[in-house]
């Protein structure tokens, strides 16, 4: 068995199809170059010490009992209980967490911790990952649901676990690469200073009306809803479910823009989603809003909010000779999760 193992999870950006995963939609996610690394090595005795290096903090706790903990805890200890429960035989052993990826930005450290802690614990232990990296995305998705009480889809584990860009069928966990050729045109995020927590913030009560509107809709997810249906709702959830709708045709819509390389409607698709996020599935904020308008006057051919919404970073297309604002990141496609 190896004696010390570094694992890699990286962050993701989702291009378009915000809150569409746990509704049986499309996204367009693609993972970046930050995210957070996973050091394992055996230890002796029978518990697992962890070590974020970032905060200084430490945890250590039985290897065959973990019990729920809140922030980083939740995650490491989540991911110790969910290989456990699906059958892997892990070691004791030692983990050091760090990352270069910020917390409530939107770009899903979560996933990027989750992959990362799973492909570490499992290589120290000796023990091969899933074939299909699907099953590993549920897997991840458990520790987020279970253990740290946020109800996310698998849109951020499949980014982090397959790189892209990838649309994905929520529907049927379909895959398709898509091309991203962006040329003299650059994506930026820029951090809004709103910081958000998935589990804290208004997610679960979106997910929550979502289920509600099928339930009165007599359907299994908003998949197979239709504009028809919004006057059988009450006007909160005719919007959410608007946004649903109209999200997943943005999608296919910027998907064809993009094989077209028509990067201007890329552009105004960010816009329309940015505002249907806003006015339909009502989960922007002060700032949020600022930073979009921010790069706007800037000269961002498109700008919306970014992951779960309620704060984090915004995502914005620059078209040629366009000044980046300060404090923008330039994104693109990285590598997927992997042993490093």
């Amino acid at each position: 068995m190896p004696e010390r193992v570094r694992a890699r999870g990286p962050g993701r950006v989702n291009l378009i199809g915000e809150h569409t995963d746990y509704n049986d939609g499309l996204a367009l996610p693609f993972a970046i170059a930050r995210g957070v690394t996973v050091t394992a090595e055996p230890a002796p005795g029978d518990r697992v010490t962890a070590d974020a290096l970032d905060f200084g903090e430490r945890d250590e706790f039985a290897l065959g009992g973990p019990v729920k903990a809140d922030g980083w805890r939740g995650f490491v200890r989540g991911a110790v209980g969910e290989l456990t429960a699906a059958g892997y035989t892990l070691r004791p052993c030692r983990l050091e967490i760090t990352g270069d990826l910020g917390q409530g930005l939107g770009l899903s450290s979560s996933a990027a911790l989750e992959t990362a802690l799973c492909l570490a614990l499992l290589a120290v232990a000796g023990e091969d990952e899933p074939q299909d990296r699907r099953d590993l995305a549920k897997l991840c998705s458990r520790i987020e649901n279970d253990w740290v009480g946020a109800e996310t889809g698998l849109l951020d584990q499949l980014a982090s676990l397959y790189g892209g860009p990838i649309r994905i069928d929520f529907a049927t966990l379909e895959l398709e690469a898509v091309p991203l050729e962006l040329g003299d045109w650059s994506l930026v995020t820029l951090d809004s200073g709103a910081t958000h927590s998935i589990a804290a913030s208004g997610y679960n009560d979106r997910r929550r009306e979502c289920r509600e509107a099928c339930e009165v809709l007599g359907i299994g997810s908003l998949r197979e809803a239709h504009t028809t249906d919004l006057d059988r709702l009450d006007t909160r959830h005719a919007a959410r479910v608007r946004h649903v709708i109209t999200e997943n045709a943005r999608v296919e819509a910027a998907i064809a823009a993009l094989r077209a390389g028509d990067l201007a409607e890329l552009g105004r698709l960010l816009d329309a989603s940015h505002a249907s996020l806003r006015d339909d599935y009502d989960s922007s904020v002060p700032a949020v809003e600022r930073t979009v308008a921010e790069l706007k006057a800037a000269g961002a051919a498109g700008a919306r909010m970014m992951g779960g919404g309620f704060g984090g970073a915004v995502l914005a297309l620059l078209g040629p000779g366009v000044v980046r604002p300060g404090g923008a990141l330039v994104v693109g496609p990285g590598p997927p999760a992997a042993l490093v």
